[in-house]
């Protein structure tokens, strides 16, 4: 017989869908049959796999070690995660409780890996947990710990990543429902002299990796975006300016941005590709000028109460410090 005793990282969720995690290439008719034959057993008693796990749940299999090796993957390789940890070294600890922790991520990374051979900062955030003692190699097969939410590869700042089940859950639930504020500070182009809100519908095509921005919705395809934004400080050429995400769509600020003339600083795809040239001759600016500056919450509940009324702001990244001293 093997058991498994049921930690706080796999409560909350029911029995089928932690068989599945556990025993991955296992049929899902298998593993109901071996409920009802009682060769899988919860406390002792026959299952019928909607059960939801709590603390303390003991799982039993009366199958052979052979049969619950072949219907498992390989163990996790633990080398992706310590590469990660040791070479991507400019990653930074913001905040870390027993849920979550929040990371600032330099340009050129990806939040998560976007091919099997990539190493992202999700994979620095496991390595950094497995360093620390928080996780072990044997947790990864029934949960493994992800980013919350995403930036693209060349900006900068604050991600939340989900250290627990119950951490990853709910701060989805909060991201998904708007109750944390995030916003950002970015480069643009002209003069920006007041606050605006902008709203519109987004369209991507995947193939290009690139979005427009649609006044009215003509497409099933059509995302509903919702920007605001506002001027911190006015140069000859350019605006210091704050944005707040009211939602979160791909390149939604730089689309929505570059739809009012305001383009981004250092943005190719969407931006002004002459003034672009001027400021990398110059100034040696090769990347969009765009960073999650700062995340917001509101009132927090269990199991979020030390993030109550919180606010986490990243540092001014070293090239906007050197352009705030530009005229």
């Amino acid at each position: 017989m093997h058991q498994i005793d049921i930690k706080e990282n796999e409560a909350g969720q029911r029995l089928d869908k932690f068989l599945h995690k556990y025993l991955p290439l296992a049929p899902a008719s298998f593993l109901y049959k071996m409920l009802r034959k009682k060769n899988i057993t919860l406390n002792g008693k026959r299952a019928e796999g909607k059960e939801k796990l709590s603390v303390g749940d003991q799982i039993s299999f009366f199958l052979s070690d052979d049969t619950i090796k072949g219907f498992q993957n390989a163990a996790p390789a633990l080398n992706e995660f310590e590469r990660a940890y040791q070479e991507l070294t400019e990653i930074s600890l913001i905040y870390e409780d027993e849920n979550i922790l929040v990371m600032n991520k330099p340009e050129g990374i990806l939040s998560q890996k976007s091919k099997e051979t990539d190493i992202s900062l999700n994979e620095w955030m496991i390595g950094y947990l497995l360093s620390s003692g928080s996780l072990n190699k044997a947790q990864l097969a029934t949960f493994k710990p992800s980013v919350c939410n995403r930036l693209d590869r060349n900006t900068c700042g604050l991600i939340i990543g989900a250290k627990s089940l119950q951490g990853s859950q709910k701060m989805n639930e909060l991201i998904r429902h708007r109750n944390i504020r995030k916003f950002y500070r970015l480069f643009v182009k002209g003069r920006i002299e007041k606050e605006e809100t902008l709203e519109g519908y987004l369209v991507k095509d995947e193939r290009l990796n690139k979005v427009c921005i649609l006044h009215d919705t003509v497409s099933d395809q059509a995302a509903y975006i919702k920007t605001r934004y506002y001027p911190l400080q006015i140069f000859n050429d350019r605006t210091l300016v704050e944005v707040e995400l009211i939602t979160g769509k791909s390149h939604q600020i730089r689309a929505h941005m570059a739809s009012i003339s305001h383009p981004l600083l250092g943005d190719y795809k969407y931006g002004d590709r002459a003034w672009n040239d001027f400021y990398k001759r110059k100034y040696q600016i090769s990347s969009q000028m765009l960073y999650a500056c700062r995340l917001e919450f509101g009132q927090m509940k269990e199991p979020f109460q030390a993030l109550d009324g919180r606010v986490i702001e990243a540092p001014v990244p070293a090239k906007f410090q050197r352009l705030l001293k530009q005229e």
